[in-house]
């Protein structure tokens, strides 16, 4: 199984100088099972750059939401595999309280706000989460209810070799005077819990966070002690605040290391990064 990071900040930010190496686009990962399964978490803008990247032998995609904020689905206009009828691409997304997966995203993919409808794609075929465990090829996956204003899901994906949790935007200790919480109490633990690969949300620095609180995101504080109550092997911290330079990411996360002491592998959430666990 491979894992690429496509985009890794927070919400619109442009690249240039200051997002050299963490890069500009917003969240969205490409896992790749070793039978060739395409999986893609999220379509943040780096959506439409994984998309020119596909091989030509592609025929059928998978694109896991995690939930419908904006710079979750920015790229899907922009993807070219929705516009291709040779390709299958199976999109998995939360409903809400009051609408279903495809009133809700045709919000967005329609006009005002684009100028193709869903109901003119190809080949593309809805479905619901969370859900029972299903698999896609040789990945089995799990999905959960996360802490994250509107309905929002987190992914565990295990191949034969490899687990990798995705919680890209995710507030485990918004409820909490002291965290971490005991395991049956954290918000995402199950789906975390022994992971090889943790991509978690990791926006703020403490004092950012502490005005911020019920927003929906981690300080990087909070997301290394749940790193470490779910006794992961590797840990990306994720989801970067477009304020943040590289240089300031470079500095709280080396900082955030020195205090937290992990007792796992930390791995800098940047653009074009690549991992292969197992």
């Amino acid at each position: 199984m491979k894992v690429t990071l496509w985009g890794t900040r927070g919400s619109l930010a442009s690249p240039g100088p200051d997002t050299a190496r963490y890069g500009g686009n917003t969240s969205c990962v490409e896992v790749r099972g070793d039978d060739g399964t395409v999986v893609i978490l999220d379509a943040g803008t780096g959506l439409r750059g994984l998309g020119i990247s596909l091989p030509r032998s592609v025929r059928r995609v998978n694109l896991l939401l995690t939930h419908l904020h904006m710079d979750h689905i920015q790229g899907l206009g922009f993807f070219g595999a929705l516009r291709n009828p040779e390709i299958e691409v199976h999109i998995w997304g939360p409903a809400s309280t009051t609408l279903d997966l495809r009133s809700r995203l045709t919000r967005y993919l329609s006009p005002p706000l684009f100028p193709v409808h869903l109901r003119d794609l190809p080949n593309t075929i809805l479905h619901e989460v969370p859900c029972e465990e299903f698999e896609i090829g040789e990945l089995h996956i799990t999905t959960a209810l996360v802490c994250h204003p509107d309905p929002t899901v987190g992914y565990r994906i295990e191949s034969p070799d490899a687990i990798i949790t995705n919680l890209p935007d995710h507030e485990p200790a918004v409820v909490a005077k002291k965290f971490p919480l005991s395991a049956d109490w954290t918000s995402g633990y199950n789906l975390a819990v022994g992971s090889d690969i943790l991509i978690h949300d990791a926006q703020y620095t403490e004092d950012e966070y502490k005005t911020r609180v019920g927003w929906g995101h981690s300080s990087l504080a909070h997301a290394f002690e749940f790193a470490a109550l779910a006794r992961v092997k590797s840990f990306v911290p994720f989801h970067h605040d477009p304020s943040h330079t590289d240089e300031v990411l470079d500095d709280i996360i080396d900082k955030s290391i020195d205090l937290a002491q992990p007792g796992f592998a930390v791995m800098p959430g940047m653009e074009g990064a690549t991992f292969e666990p197992g």
